[in-house]
């Protein structure tokens, strides 16, 4: 029952530390004409974060588009947005220890332990827009656990951002 609870902890670890990432993209675009980008303000400005936070992805995507040997420009060719959600999810384990059979105990003999945890579970969008008609070109998507106690938030943010843009530009199978 020990290594059990220990195996438990572990994977909820591994769990609130890995960082889910979906991207999708326009086939049709050429994305080695794009070489310079600008944020598009009006829809940063709407996200409901705090400023802080809007700094620390400003900052990571800055770092990520410039390893990407893309420039911030006044007359950019793509303008670049993001947005975040969060979820929170509860988690119940109910351990029965005394009574017939194995694991859940229909009688509800002996007593019972709950363990109740939560866990905010937050989503942060990348949008890139090509500047020129202003449509949706790659958007990235990256889900994880964050909250707004977790330590080091730079690092935490920067590590989002990153496994996000890693998948910018997107491969063209052709």
């Amino acid at each position: 029952m020990k290594n059990l609870i220990l195996l438990s902890v572990f994977f909820l670890l591994i769990s609130c530390s890995s960082i889910r990432v979906y991207t999708d993209h326009d086939t049709a675009v050429d994305f080695s004409k794009y070489q310079t980008y600008a944020y598009f303000k009006p829809q940063i400005d709407e996200v409901e974060i705090s400023d802080l936070d809007k700094r620390r992805i400003l900052k990571a995507i800055d770092q990520e588009m410039t390893l990407k040997g893309l420039t911030k420009s006044e007359t950019p060719d793509l303008l670049i947005s993001f947005n975040t959600k969060a979820k929170e999810k509860i988690y119940i384990n109910n351990f029965n220890h005394w009574g017939w059979g194995w694991g859940w105990n229909p009688w509800f003999w002996g007593p019972n332990y709950n363990n109740v945890s939560r866990r905010t579970e937050g989503t942060l969008y990348i949008d890139v827009i090509d500047a020129t008609n202003r449509q949706l070109i790659w958007q990235g998507r990256g889900e994880g656990g964050i909250s707004e106690y977790t330590p080091n938030r730079d690092e935490r943010i920067a590590l989002f951002v990153g496994e996000i843009v890693a998948q910018y530009p997107p491969t063209n199978p052709n």
